[in-house]
């Protein structure tokens, strides 16, 4: 028998994210859930470091890479539309039921337990209730991050959605990523040649590069 779990999962690279919005480089939902995993690990190992948490970082980075995975059938539906009408967030959420039940009828049955609450989270215990809270600030990261570097591209269609994401995220007094917007977030407002050059010891590619192929510059 064949199992279509993760041929699906595949496909989330052909979901588009930002539907309404302008973007000078777009971003499928492959893209946005490895990059809220990413984030969803380091917030952990900074709460369990910095804040003295005892958090399973790697669990965390588990939920966040299955997090969006009922859009492979719902796509993306743009956080005005859906969020602006109470009536049309609970047709969503029931949506993303089905979908995410769909999805776990395409798992070997002997991995189901694997798999059941990575695509159903309201199923999991109290102690990864608590991963959630840090996944949907990763999620939230995420999208202020994408808005940044739009921004820092000088997409002025991001602005508004930079600071309104940055105000939800302020709203959920998570520690961990006030330590995240204070000393890792500014990082994504630099090219490349900023950030190697602003590496202790590091080297500008510019400086090493001897087929002049380096850097941002294509000359």
């Amino acid at each position: 028998m064949n199992y279509h779990f993760s041929a699906y999962m595949y496909r989330l690279q052909y979901i588009q994210r930002w539907s309404l919005m302008r973007s000078t480089s777009p971003e499928n939902v492959a893209e946005h859930s490895y990059h809220v995993a990413l984030l969803a690990h380091m917030l952990c190992h900074i709460g369990n470091v910095f804040f003295g948490r005892r958090l399973n970082a790697d669990r965390a980075a588990s939920l966040a890479l299955f997090h969006d995975a009922a859009e492979v059938f719902t796509g993306d539906i743009a956080t005005p539309v859906k969020h602006n009408n109470p009536r049309l967030l609970g047709s969503f959420r029931e949506m993303e039921q089905i979908a995410a039940e769909r999805l776990a009828g395409m798992v070997p049955p002997e991995l189901q337990a694997v798999y059941c609450p990575l695509l159903h989270p309201d199923t999991v215990d109290e102690q990864e209730s608590e991963l959630l809270r840090y996944v949907k600030a990763a999620d939230r990261l995420d999208a202020y991050l994408k808005c940044t570097r739009e921004v820092a591209a000088g997409n002025r269609e991001f602005a508004a959605a930079k600071e309104q994401t940055l105000a939800k995220i302020r709203q959920m007094k998570l520690a961990e990523a006030d330590y995240f917007l204070e000393n890792m977030a500014p990082s994504f407002e630099m090219s490349l040649d900023e950030l190697s050059a602003d590496d202790e010891g590091g080297s500008n590619p510019a400086d090493t590069a001897d087929d002049g192929n380096h850097g941002s510059s294509p000359e």
